[in-house]
């Protein structure tokens, strides 16, 4: 039979040591669990965000449950001093990248809070993403797509990225592009899409509407309808216009062409 305060064989400690060694890493598990529920239950009765206090908590548990390591350690009769040094390194260099990417979430946030180039319920693009503003948070934010799909980006992203807001302004363009045929009477043509244009209810008269020539393309003359609307009008009149140039210029015998590709096949002599 070992006796408690022998040292066991090839370890150097005794079983004595192990024993406490585990008594402590037990309760000081059950003890920083209490006090880190203690600690979030507290937090929660303020004001902070729920993404905050779920953050805080986590750091709590992590430094002490690197306590309760470090008890277990010494109650092995182990010096904790190289230890500690060992883990102070590891611990600030994983919390040296997890707190940069936070840090600059958080600070993106605010200034996303406080010059507000987005707000909720606008549709902007960013980060390649378009949606509606669902929700702007101090560490991400979401985005609602047209088809009903939430995206999550964090801030830093939003802040650092070029920011295309579609609903902010009052009244936004409308531009639609057509093609007439080559040899169209273009004063007709123009005539045609400027006369579909003021017959809109939706279409502002200021600024008012007006058509241009865009280029000369390899099969059709294009052409550019330019419509002001209010800017939740702009699905609408877009809609309208897209389907009432091609009836007009079908009605007025105008030829709206398609590419069209010739290909000649030369027989090579036999």
């Amino acid at each position: 039979m070992v006796a408690l305060d022998e040292p066991l064989p090839y370890v150097g400690v005794t079983p004595m040591q192990v024993l406490t060694a585990i008594v402590v890493l037990i309760v000081g598990y059950i003890v920083a669990k209490v006090v880190v529920a203690s600690f979030k239950r507290g937090l929660k009765k303020t004001k902070l965000p729920e993404l905050v206090v779920e953050f805080l908590g986590r750091f709590l548990s992590a430094l002490l449950y690197v306590a309760v390591i470090l008890l277990a350690v010494r109650a092995l009769g182990i010096e904790v001093g190289s230890v500690v040094l060992g883990l102070s390194a590891v611990i600030g260099l994983i919390l040296g990248f997890g707190m940069q990417d936070t840090l600059t979430n958080l600070a993106a946030g605010v200034w996303i809070a406080a010059l507000r180039p987005i707000d909720i319920g606008e549709v902007v693009e960013v980060a390649g993403k378009v949606g509606k503003v669902n929700a702007v948070g101090i560490m991400s934010t979401e985005l609602l797509t047209a088809d009903n799909v939430l995206i999550t980006i964090p801030n830093k992203l939003v802040w650092g990225n070029v920011i295309t807001n579609y609903t902010r302004m009052p009244t936004r363009r409308v531009d639609v592009n057509v093609g007439v045929a080559y040899g169209t009477d273009l004063d007709k043509a123009i005539k045609v899409a400027m006369e579909l244009m003021q017959n809109h209810p939706k279409v502002l008269k200021d600024p008012a509407p007006a058509v241009v020539v865009t280029e000369l393309g390899d099969s059709s003359i294009n052409l550019q309808l330019r419509a002001w609307a209010k800017t939740e009008d702009y699905w609408t009149v877009k809609f309208d216009l897209t389907k009432g140039i091609y009836e007009a210029y079908r009605r007025e015998g105008i030829e709206i062409p398609f590419p069209q590709l010739d290909v000649h096949i030369k027989e090579m002599p036999k």
